[in-house]
């Protein structure tokens, strides 16, 4: 790729412990790109993602960020070079309104002031009503929700997001998939591991298909019916 890419990944491996789960991983994305990361549970997509971060024991290899070599940065320091996490598990504060959740974090980006709780209700409707409700009172969508427009207030530009549509109605995927049409034009570059393949399928500029701790295929968007035979059986469908 000839413009310098927003995230690129090389020969990374990553161990929990004794554990060694990415074996010299290698990808890129690049600025304003939506990319995903398929592959069976345990395959080690959420790994990768953890291991941008610097939430993984042991990672060696290479992790640039904007041109910025990460592998050795606490995850702050790789927060402040403009990424956002959204965690499967969510992780709002429970006790916290929506409003206060959404008033929390810190700004992490010197060039970019993130998006303010209007922006926010504007493209979340949703939190809006709900605004005053604290986190235990709001459905598993709406606690999604939160758990991406968060990392929207941070003026993060690089969104690592993992299974955001796991388990939700279609009513509220359909939501979080104009949402992220929405970012995309906006310029921000998105990661997604995603099990829902229809959910991805059709926002994805490129699909990364991850094995073992490897990136085993790269298929680009206006691929992917040729390539439908060969996900199904990288994938198991």
């Amino acid at each position: 790729m000839s413009e310098l890419a927003a995230l690129s990944v090389e020969n990374l491996h990553a161990w929990y412990g004794e554990s060694h789960v990415l074996h010299g991983m290698n990808f890129s994305v690049c600025p304003g790109e939506v990319v995903t990361l398929l592959g069976r549970n345990g395959a080690g997509r959420t790994t990768a993602l953890r291991s941008i971060l610097g939430l993984i024991d042991t990672r060696k290899g290479s992790i640039r960020i904007n041109g910025v070599e990460a592998i050795g940065m606490p995850t702050y320091k790789i927060a402040y070079l403009g990424v956002g996490y959204c965690p499967e598990e969510r992780a709002i504060f429970s006790s916290l309104s929506a409003e206060e959740n959404l008033l929390l974090p810190p700004r992490i980006s010197r060039a970019s002031t993130g998006m303010s709780v209007d922006e926010i209700y504007e493209m979340f409707p949703n939190l809006a009503e709900r605004r005053h409700s604290p986190g235990t009172r709001l459905s598993g969508g709406e606690q999604q929700m939160l758990a991406v427009a968060r990392i929207l207030r941070t003026g993060a530009k690089l969104l690592l997001l993992d299974e955001i549509s796991e388990g939700l109605a279609p009513i509220i995927v359909q939501a979080l998939a104009r949402m992220i049409t929405s970012l995309k034009e906006k310029g921000y570059t998105i990661v997604m591991v995603e099990q829902n393949f229809h959910f991805a399928a059709p926002l994805a500029d490129r699909f990364y298909v991850v094995e073992h701790g490897c990136v085993v295929a790269e298929i680009g968007a206006s691929e992917l019916e040729q390539k439908t035979p060969l996900l199904n059986e990288l994938l198991g469908v």
